[in-house]
C-alpha cells in the first residue's frame, strides 16, 4: 500500500512525510510536488505534479491507495476550489481508495467577514471531497503555533505583540503535532467519513504570549488592535505586502475569527492521532529545542 502526500514540499508536507516514513517505511510513501527536488525526505519516492494539471496529477497518483491533499496556499488570482477539484478528480481516475483533506478549523462566518473567502474555499472543497465517492477524512487544522510564535519572539525588545484577536480563544497547534495526526489518519481507517478538528488547548492571545515569555525568556505584552490596524501592520512589512492585500486580509481575518469565537472549538486530536495532543507549553519547548 502506498500513501501519497500532495503539495509535499512545504512545512506541513515534510512533517507528514517524516511521520509516514517512520511509521510505514520509505517504500510505502510518495511525495508529490511541483518541484520534487524540494522534498527533503530521503529514500521516499518523489513525483512531479501541479494542482493546476488534472492529467499530471492523475499520473502522479497512479498506484496510490491513500492520498493526503494539503490545501493549496492562498495566492492572488488562483481558483483554489478548481485546483483542489483537480486532485479529487485525479484521485478518482487513478483508482485512489481514500483521500484526507487538510482543511481549516472554524465555524462558518458571515460573508462580510475578512476570513470568509478563505473559509468558503475550504468548505466548498470539503463538499467535493464528501461527494467524491472515495473514502474520506476532512481534517480541520488549527492555526500554526510555529508562525505566530515566531512573530511573538520577534516582538521581544519592541515590547508588544499586536493583533485583533482580542480575548478570543484559539487551539493553536504546531506543524509537528499536525504531521503526527495526519499521518495516523492516513494510515488508519477508524475516522473515515468524519470531519475532525486537529487543535490544541484553547487559549487567548494574552495566554499564548505569557507562555512564550516563560518558555523563551521574553518580555512581551499582548496589545489588542483593530482589524484595520492589523492589516496596516502587515502591509507595512515588505514580506507581507509583496503577497498582496488579499493575503493580508486573510491573516487579519484569522484573528477576527478568533475574536468572534469561531476558533474556540472542541478538539478531536486524541481520537484522530491515538494520543492526546501535547500541551501548548510542551509544543513550545519542542520548538525551542528545534531552533
Amino acid at each position: 500500500m502506498k500513501i501519497g502526500v500532495t503539495a509535499a514540499s512545504g512545512r506541513l508536507g515534510h512533517a507528514i512525510l517524516a511521520e509516514l516514513h517512520a511509521a510505514v517505511g520509505a517504500e510505502c510513501v510518495v511525495g508529490i510536488a511541483r518541484d520534487p527536488a524540494r522534498i527533503g525526505i530521503d529514500a521516499i519516492e518523489k513525483r512531479r505534479a501541479d494542482y493546476r494539471s488534472l492529467d499530471d496529477m492523475t499520473a502522479a497518483l497512479a498506484g496510490i491507495d491513500t492520498v493526503v491533499m494539503i490545501s493549496a496556499p492562498v495566492e492572488v488570482g488562483t481558483d483554489r476550489v478548481a485546483m483542489h477539484g483537480n486532485v479529487v478528480q485525479a484521485a478518482r481516475r487513478a483508482g485512489v481508495r481514500k483521500l484526507v483533506f487538510t482543511s481549516i478549523v472554524g465555524d462558518d462566518v458571515a460573508e462580510d467577514a475578512l476570513f470568509y473567502p478563505v473559509q468558503r474555499v475550504n468548505r466548498d472543497t470539503e463538499a467535493l471531497v464528501r461527494d467524491s465517492g472515495l473514502d474520506w477524512i476532512i481534517a480541520r487544522n488549527g492555526l500554526y503555533l510555529d508562525l505566530d510564535l515566531r512573530s511573538i519572539r520577534a516582538a521581544d525588545g519592541a515590547g508588544a505583540y499586536r493583533t485583533n484577536g482580542g480575548d478570543g480563544r484559539c487551539g493553536y497547534i504546531s506543524i509537528s503535532e499536525l504531521g503526527f495526526a495526519l499521518a495516523r489518519l492516513a494510515i488508519r481507517d477508524d475516522c473515515n467519513g468524519e470531519i475532525v478538528n486537529l487543535t490544541g488547548e484553547n487559549l487567548t492571545q494574552a495566554e499564548i504570549v505569557a507562555l512564550a515569555n516563560e518558555v523563551f525568556g521574553l518580555d512581551v505584552r499582548y496589545e489588542p488592535i483593530t482589524a484595520q490596524q492589523c492589516i496596516d501592520k502587515f502591509m507595512a512589512r515588505p514580506e507581507y505586502a509583496a503577497r498582496g492585500v488579499e493575503v493580508v486580509r486573510m491573516l487579519a481575518g484569522c484573528f477576527e475569527c478568533m475574536a468572534d469565537g469561531d476558533l474556540d472549538v472542541a478538539s478531536d486530536y486524541e481520537r484522530a492521532a491515538g494520543r492526546p495532543v501535547r500541551t501548548t507549553r510542551e509544543q513550545m519547548l519542542r520548538l525551542k529545542e528545534a531552533t
